[in-house]
């Protein structure tokens, strides 16, 4: 009969375990790092067009106007550098949140909103209602093929914003953490509130858009950091 013996675990072999579980650490907190970075970045880098550019009109146009004229290639490299951070990053919420309620579906969904802000930052709108600077004044009777194709990765995008808010609120109750589970609850409904009423007609839309995404992304920014610290 032949009997198995049990190796003890070498120095060696134990220094590589040891070795292998840090890099895995620092992996996941730079992937982590880079959904925090991503929201603020752009949110930060557009406020500071908005204050610069001229014929900018913050209650008239959306932020993603920014993209158009000379100076649109600023906006259109916040959109696309922002996008891949919330892109890669997703693989680090990914990690942390494996095994939760949640788990799959959140990572998912940072994921396809870093690919929405790309592909709305690479179809751009069209000029309109007076921006950039010389544009007529009101909405064009026809619109371009990239319009087009911004409005569909801006819907995405603020549909699985909102989706993954109302799903980190259910992670985080599972969890027992109330406080997060209310703003994760709270900033869904404004992003999805906000983008009602800019749909609507409602005065100042592209405000109430704006602050909705806004706060959405200081959620994720939050939730990524707040498990940064527990890696």
């Amino acid at each position: 009969m032949n009997t198995a013996t049990r190796l003890p675990r070498t120095a060696a072999t134990t220094g590589r375990a040891s070795a292998a579980d840090r890099h895995s650490r620092v992996g996941t907190r730079e992937l982590l790092a880079c959904v925090a970075v991503a929201g603020p970045l752009w949110v930060g880098v557009s406020i500071a067009q908005v204050l610069t550019r001229e014929g900018f009109e913050p209650t008239r146009h959306p932020l993603s106007q920014l993209a158009t004229g000379s100076l649109g290639w600023l906006q259109i490299t916040n959109f696309v550098i922002a996008g891949i951070l919330a892109t890669a990053g997703a693989a680090g919420l990914r990690r942390v949140m494996q095994g939760t309620a949640g788990g799959v579906a959140v990572p998912r969904l940072v994921r396809v909103i870093g690919i929405g802000m790309v592909a709305a930052g690479l179809l751009t709108m069209d000029p309109a209602d007076g921006f950039p600077v010389g544009t007529p004044e009101g909405i064009p009777e026809t619109m371009s093929w990239h319009a087009y194709g911004h409005m569909l990765a801006g819907s995405v995008t603020f549909i699985s914003m909102i989706a993954a808010g109302y799903l980190l609120g259910r992670h985080f109750s599972r969890l027992g953490n109330r406080k997060l589970a209310i703003a994760s609850r709270v900033a869904a409904t404004v992003t999805r509130a906000g983008d009602a009423w800019a749909m609507s007609g409602g005065q100042a839309g592209p405000v109430t858009i704006a602050t909705g995404t806004t706060v959405m992304f200081a959620l994720l920014a939050y939730v990524a950091l707040h498990y940064r610290r527990t890696v």
